[in-house]
Formats: structure tokens, sequence, C-alpha cells
């Protein structure tokens, strides 16, 4: 069993495509075929489903994908440790992120520094929710992830969590929302008003629903989306009223014609925190890459630099 057989049956599961499991590869279909092929006889089973689209793993490939991505893993991390000895990190770095407020979290800024010290590296940025980044960090798709993990507990016992911020969410209507004339919102004012909603894979959706329930209140979501600007501009067109990131304000409200208000929430009597955490997450042990190690550790001193420069 070769390890190029294994990256490429890899590349194939995760594409679910021979053209972009190939293209990805930098090697031809043909190629991508045949090695594959060569797997298979080396395990003695068919890997695929011949014939489906897309591309379908046997039951064999299945149990076969979560080693073969733990030996390429091992043989990695032993090449980057030579690396390591010789020269700079290299290679490539898998980081989960999902919106945050720039304020809050400077990723590109970690990402740019990170780079800087490490030219040798490559950076690799995939945006998804955050349950979605939690299961492909335990699963090896990513090195890391910069999320807020729905479940502390549930992501802690799976992960290592390195908390980096924290902050409440606040709740965003309209100039002329009869709410816009307050300076703070009693939670329980929110009964039955119309909300803009983010996906219900997010986790502000998940707390959101979660306070609602416990609290024995109702609201109507009148909209979903998956980007928090869409959310601003629908709340700032009269649709509803949305909970949002405090941060969210310090990018949102300096842009002009943009007919927002933030308001703190207050009176809030269930076990539910409208808080928004934003944690690194990383594989437990020693299957974490030299490289995701690195870059907590970077992480972590911009992040500290930051807390004694605000005082």
């Amino acid at each position: 069993m070769e390890l190029r057989h294994l990256r490429h049956f890899l590349a194939l599961a995760e594409e679910r495509s021979f053209t972009r499991a190939a293209a990805r590869e930098l090697i031809v279909q043909s190629g991508l075929s045949s090695s594959v092929r060569a797997l298979e006889k080396g395990v003695g089973a068919p890997l695929f489903v011949r014939g489906t689209r897309p591309v379908r793993l046997t039951a064999e490939g299945e149990a076969l994908l979560p080693a073969a991505r733990r030996t390429l893993d091992a043989a990695d991390g032993a090449l980057q440790a030579v690396r390591d000895v010789h020269g700079g990190l290299s290679g490539r770095l898998r980081v989960g992120a999902y919106q945050a407020s720039r304020h809050l979290v400077p990723l590109a800024s970690w990402l740019s520094g990170f780079v800087r010290a490490h030219p040798g590296l490559d950076i690799e940025v995939r945006q998804q929710p955050a349950s979605e980044m939690i299961r492909m960090v335990a699963a090896g798709e990513l090195d890391c992830a910069l999320a807020a993990a729905p479940d502390q507990a549930a992501t802690a016992a799976l992960l290592d969590v390195v908390p980096l911020a924290a902050e409440p969410y606040v709740l965003a209507c309209a100039l002329d929302h009869p709410l816009a004339a307050r300076d703070e919102v009693p939670l329980p004012l929110l009964d039955g008003e119309r909300f803009v909603e983010t996906h219900n894979r997010w986790t502000g959706r998940l707390l959101a629903d979660a306070f609602f329930a416990e609290a024995g209140m109702t609201r109507r979501i009148v909209c979903e989306v998956s980007e928090w600007m869409m959310v601003s501009d629908l709340v700032a067109a009269g649709l509803g009223v949305a909970f949002v990131p405090e941060s969210l304000g310090r990018d949102l409200l300096p842009l002009p014609d943009l007919p927002l208000r933030l308001l703190p929430l207050t009176d809030n009597t269930t076990s539910v925190r409208l808080e928004r955490r934003v944690d690194l997450l990383l594989p437990r042990g020693q299957a974490v890459s030299t490289a995701a190690r690195r870059f907590t550790e970077h992480v972590q001193r911009e992040v500290r630099a930051a807390r004694r420069a605000g005082g």
C-alpha cells in the first residue's frame, strides 16, 4: 500500500468527482483511476461504487476512510518533524472559520503575521457552520477551526478548546421600530416579535431557539439567511428584529444609509446565556499538526498582546 494511493483515494472520497479529485492531486483522471484500482487490488475489495454520480464509497471504502486520514496525517507529521528541525514550517494549514467581526477576531491579521513568520506555509480557509467545522476537525479534514461551539461541554469532550473571545448578543432593530426608542430591551418584551434569523445550524440561532423555548416565549421567524450583512439589511428595512453579536455594530453602524439601532438585552431569567464565544478548536493529543500547534501559539500571543494594549 503506497501513500500516494491513499492520497488519491482520500481526494476522490472527499471530492466525490474524478475530475475534481484529479485536479486537486494534479494528475490526469486516468492516473487517478489507475491509482485507485491499485489500492483496491492491494486491500482486496472495491472501495467505490462504480457508475454513480457523485462518486460513492462502498462499505469497505467507508471503513478505510478514517484510517487513511490517520495514516496520511502521521506521514505528514513525520515529514514535518524533519522539516521543523531542518528549517521553517512548510506545507498547508487548513483553517476553519465562520463570520466574525474583525474587531473581535482579527483572523486576517493573525494569518498574515503567521505566514510572514513561516513563508513556506500555504493557508486554506474554509467557512462553514460551527457544527460542521467541529466535525471536520474531529475527522481530520481541518487542522483547526475558529468557531462558536453550540455545545461547549460536548465539544470539549471531543476536541481541545482554546478560548479566544466572548461577547454578548444585542438586539438589532430599525430606527422606526417601537423598541428603537429604548435604551435597553428587557427580553420579555420580545414575546411575539417578528425575527430575521440565521439558518438553524448557526450557533446564534441555536442559542436563540433555546432561549425562547426555555422562556416559554414565541417569535415569528419571517426570514432565514446565512450572512450577517444580509441580516442587518433586512432588519434595517423593517422586516423584523434580530439578535446580533455586539461587535457587529462596530463594523456596521459606521456604514452610511443603514438605519439600524443596536440595544443591550436585559432581564434574562433563563439558563441560556445569550453570549457568543469564539474558540480555537484543535484535534486532541498527537493528532494536532505542527502547523496548527504553532498557529495556536501565535494566536495566543496576539490575543495576550491585544489585551495588554487594551488595558
